[in-house]
């Protein structure tokens, strides 16, 4: 995993864990009282649950561009090696064909 994805999992990860604060938060507030601090809570719960869909939304769509980029160099990869390609199929066919027959 490289630095970005790191910094953007961490960010996440930490951005749902401000959520689930908030949300508990919420959650005590409703029990017995109403008011201006649940609305605080609302409003602050919201805007953190808007960031934390912005940045899936992003981080979707930097998994998707890096799986389509790597689907593009494995179908280069057999294209330009097929023998290759057809050996490692076979080889971890008769792998899986040696752990199945085991069991």
């Amino acid at each position: 995993m490289n630095d970005n994805a790191t910094t953007a999992t961490d960010k996440l990860v930490n951005q749902l864990r401000e959520v689930a604060a908030d949300a508990e938060e919420l959650l005590k507030l409703t029990a017995g009282q109403a008011g201006e601090r649940l609305a605080d809570v609302r409003a602050r719960l919201g805007a953190r649950l808007e960031r934390t869909r912005a940045d899936l939304g992003a981080i979707e769509a930097q998994l998707l561009a890096k799986g389509k980029e790597a689907a593009r160099a494995t179908d280069q990869y057999v294209h330009d090696n097929p023998w290759k390609a057809i050996g490692a199929s076979a080889g971890i066919a008769f792998l899986l064909g040696l752990l199945i027959g085991r069991q």
